[in-house]
């Protein structure tokens, strides 16, 4: 038995970037808690963060190598890559080959895959799924400031005294800074504005939200600007001296927003709404302005972007201490993967296709004649030629396109035409069921590198445990193809720190100060300096001690003359209307407690308590003309395909307009995919695509059963209408409905236990109540599988059973008897649905502490801690708490 262990990592969820401590005790297990060392969260975590210990176990994971299907060893799974991708290029050229990647991926794993597409190959068909979540914001950037930055850092959070957060709702996605901005305001009175049209967890604790009407950012920001200008609130002395085409700008903005009340008819708020936050920012200059998803998944995302910076550019509010505009991204290693070239218009190290001598430096640098010269295929195009046979031969790393990407169906059908496909990932995903060749990837814990955050802050990622099975490392998997494929002097690396140490080498060569992302001064760290590297900003250039933290506060921008540029934009229309035929727009995002198609967060009980099944948030009103009630069964459907969900009425959705999450795949619900509904309408400048914004409609399933099981098994349901299910304590949870008569849906969820053996099964059919239960023990007599199906409407309250599963102990005599019944021999005590994910506290332990004399936030806090750690649950907390308030007054 070794000794326990703590090491200092980075958390793998969003682009916080918070540093954890996981400490391996001396029989290995794992526990986790926020590092109080790292900048970034002082030891805080969210509710994901705090349950990573529980997502380390081998449910689920690839362990060794499959070549169609069937168990292969290493030589011979990479020795067929290296071979099919080879032939492909020498019959069809490098263009017929592509790489699609991940923010999910390490620094340095990202590095060897992008120079061996781009350096080796020779093309650049390499994108990563951050092009869905961030290249809006890279296009603006480059626009605006000559180069990918970042201006700012988190402290400016604490320090503004007015933060607008657009498009973000921060208090689920990145609750970290959430928490840090609210402190601020506790402290120093910091204002926030939300602009989303959703009122989200983060709207509910803001001193303005502007609910607009979806895809009208410009029309606001144009507004704004024509605003500042008008009322002397510009600086036009820094205008002159810093900055370029303010003029034209202006001037397009003054024709699309020429005056509050033309915004706020276009926008579809209130005048008063409107002016209030014009006012509020020309009067503020520490200000602030986070965006995240809602401006980038945008048609015109771009447009979104440069129409917040040019409002920053004309008050001069850039780089200084709290202000500035601050892109958050949504992957640990987003910016990371913009530092080396992740994305396809991108070559590395900051350098791009538009300056005609960055493809020659790199190939010098690479010592390569094989160079890309040309942007190759973004993300919804590089799936549309695979789909056409332009490529042949496809590798994904670390994600879930099948699920993820817009048009999911087409780009299922793509990945099952194409050629020659290849996954490396770390669990069996909805998109690893069409690899010809399956890779074992390194999971969180197991590998070792570099992540970026959205403050340009590297930390390290360290291992912590083995890596089981055959499992290795995606710069291990790449490196050694780069091999087989004739490159192998290029990518004899011996561990990350070599990869780390040529990566920051090549972003100082023949680097005069003209790109700013420089860290020349790392080119050199030893092994043992890499192991023991403390979180730092870039650029750290070879001549600095340490890094910069903001930037382009000096005036001084990355482009030919030094001078930022002012981008005139217009607001356009939506890209998609809706119209008769499809008159709802639906708008998708994440939820609290989930990451993406929930491979890894989805086995988590706690992480799945709160929202344990898909739901559609819809407006009421809209509900009551679609016949629609809580809780019913609703197929959605687009142009593009459709989904089932169960409705959920807000008071948060805009009339018109709903929401689903975009988290469940094919191994969590039938048919619950928001991907499925997507457009795969895309920004002419990033390649985007429109995520937030496409028209639907919505229609009642006539649901006439329903069925639960709880198992210890996992499944993969077939023949139903709709299923879903969501882990809990022991096992899963199996929600099962269809539109069959009962008798029917009694058949054909019979069969879910027909592999327990006869002997261990009781059963009860009911056929006068069209009901059935079924029950099953193991040997040592504890519950295994409890299936109840009846009328929709009828099933019995299930939490009694879904305990007996949790407790893993031998059934008493009475509980026996009760099982049939589905119903608990005497009253148990429920804590109801999950709020607080972090501390496990439930609705029902919540409203007995507010009817017992809670009247706060804090007071609910300090008895029961649900709240005092992450604070993402505290507006259901507070929408409780007002609830209450309202009903004691009526």
């Amino acid at each position: 038995m070794t000794d326990a262990r703590e090491v200092r990592t980075a958390c793998p969820y969003c682009g916080v970037g918070c540093g954890v401590q996981a400490r391996v005790a001396a029989d290995g297990t794992t526990s986790v808690r926020g590092d109080p060392g790292h900048p970034a969260n002082f030891g805080k975590l969210c509710s994901k963060g705090s349950a990573l210990g529980e997502t380390l176990g081998l449910d689920g994971r690839v362990l060794h190598p499959e070549v169609a299907g069937r168990r292969a060893s290493w030589e011979d799974a990479l020795d067929l890559v290296a071979q099919r991708f080879s032939e492909t290029i020498a019959q069809h050229g490098p263009d017929s080959v592509a790489f699609y990647v991940s923010g999910q991926l390490l620094t340095e794993d990202y590095y060897v895959a992008n120079k061996l597409m781009k350096g080796f190959i020779g093309s650049a068909n390499i994108d990563t799924n951050s092009r869905l979540c961030m290249a809006s914001s890279v296009a603006g950037h480059k626009r605006a400031f000559g180069e990918d930055i970042v201006p700012g850092v988190y402290e400016d959070f604490e320090q503004a005294d007015l933060v607008v957060l657009v498009g973000s709702n921060t208090a689920w996605c990145h609750p970290i800074l959430y928490q840090r901005l609210l402190a601020a305001r506790a402290e120093r009175g910091t204002r926030i504005v939300v602009i989303d049209p959703r009122r989200t967890a983060t709207a509910m604790e803001c001193d303005l939200h502007l609910q607009l009407k979806p895809g009208t950012d410009v029309l606001l920001f144009n507004g704004l600007l024509a605003h500042l200008a008008n009322t002397g609130a510009a600086d036009q002395a820094y205008v002159t001296a810093h900055t370029l085409g303010f003029e034209a700008a202006l001037s397009l903005a003054a024709a699309d927003a020429p005056s509050v009340k033309r915004v706020a008819e276009g926008c579809d708020l209130a005048p008063a709404e409107v002016a209030a936050f014009y006012d509020r920012f020309a009067a503020t200059e520490r200000t602030v302005t986070v965006y995240s998803q809602g401006v980038n998944q945008s048609a015109h995302g771009t447009d979104k972007v440069n129409a917040i910076i040019n409002c920053h550019l004309a008050t001069g509010r850039i780089g200084r201490p709290g202000m500035g505009p601050f892109s958050v991204t949504g992957q640990p290693n987003a910016m990371g993967g913009r530092e080396v070239g992740g994305l396809a218009n991108q070559l590395a190290a900051h350098m791009g296709f538009d300056d005609p001598s960055a493809p020659d430096r790199v190939g010098r640098f690479w010592a390569t004649p094989a160079i890309a010269r040309k942007p190759g295929l973004k993300a919804v195009d590089m799936f549309e030629a695979t789909g056409d046979g332009r490529i042949k031969a496809l590798w994904i790393m670390g994600t879930n396109p099948a699920v993820s990407m817009p048009d999911a169906g087409k780009v299922r059908a793509a990945l099952k035409s194409c050629d020659f496909v290849v996954v490396s990932d770390v669990t069996r995903t909805d998109t690893s069921h069409f690899a010809n060749v399956l890779l074992p990837a390194a999971a969180w814990g197991e590998k070792d590198g570099t992540v970026t955050n959205s403050e340009r802050r590297i930390s390290r990622q360290k291992s912590f445990l083995p890596m089981p099975g055959e499992v290795r490392p995606d710069w291990w998997i790449v490196a050694e193809t780069a091999r087989r494929m004739g490159f192998a002097a290029a990518f004899d690396y011996a561990n990350p720190a070599a990869i780390f140490r040529e990566h920051a080498a090549l972003s100082a060569f023949e680097n005069d100060g003209g790109r700013l992302f420089d860290i020349g001064g790392l080119a050199d760290l030893t092994d043992a300096e890499y192991e023991a590297l403390a979180p730092l900003h870039w650029p750290l250039p070879s001549d600095a001690s340490a890094g910069v933290q903001r930037l382009l506060g000096d005036g001084r921008f990355p482009t030919a003359d030094g001078r930022a540029r002012f981008v005139p934009v217009r607001q356009e229309g939506a890209a998609l209307p809706v119209d008769a035929a499809f008159p709802l727009v639906l708008n998708t995002g994440r939820l609290r407690d989930q990451w993406h198609t929930m491979t890894r967060t989805g086995r988590v009980p706690r992480l799945m308590a709160n929202a344990p099944e898909p739901a559609i948030e819809l407006n009421a009103a809209d509900a009551v003309a679609l016949g629609i009630a809580d809780g019913d069964l609703v197929r959605i459907e687009s142009r593009y395909g459709g989904a089932r969900a169960k409705a959920v009425t807000s008071p948060g959705q805009r009339k018109g307009e709903a929401f689903l999450p975009m988290h469940w795949s094919g191994r969590f619900a039938a048919n619950a995919s928001a991907g499925s509904l997507s457009a795969p309408v895309t920004d002419p400048f990033s390649g985007q695509p429109e995520l937030k914004h496409v028209p639907v409609r919505i229609s009642r399933e006539p649901v006439a059963w329903a069925g639960v099981l709880m198992t210890r098994r996992d499944l993969r349901p077939t023949g139903f209408v709709h299923w879903s299910r969501a882990a809990v304590q022991g096992g899963w949870v199996y929600e099962l409905s269809g539109t069959e008569p009962p008798e029917q849906g009694i058949l054909l969820a019979r069969r879910l236990v027909d592999v327990v053996p006869a002997d261990q099964l009781l059963e009860y059919t009911d056929r006068r109540s069209s009901t059935f239960r079924a029950a099953a023990t193991d040997a040592e007599g504890r519950l295994t599988e409890a299936l109840l199906v009846a009328p929709h409407g009828h099933l019995p309250e299930r939490g009694w059973l879904q305990s007996l599963l949790a407790s893993c102990q031998p059934l008493s005599p009475l509980d026996r008897r009760a099982l049939l019944s589905g119903r608990a021999p005497m009253p148990v005590p429920s804590v109801g649905r999950i709020v607080c994910s972090c501390f496990n506290v439930g609705v029902n332990q919540l409203a007995t502490a507010i009817s017992g004399g809670s009247t706060s936030v804090d007071e609910i806090g300090k008895l029961l801690k649900a709240g005092t750690n992450c604070g993402s649950c505290r507006s259901e907390i507070r929408a409780m708490l007002d609830a209450s308030r309202l009903q004691a007054a009526e």
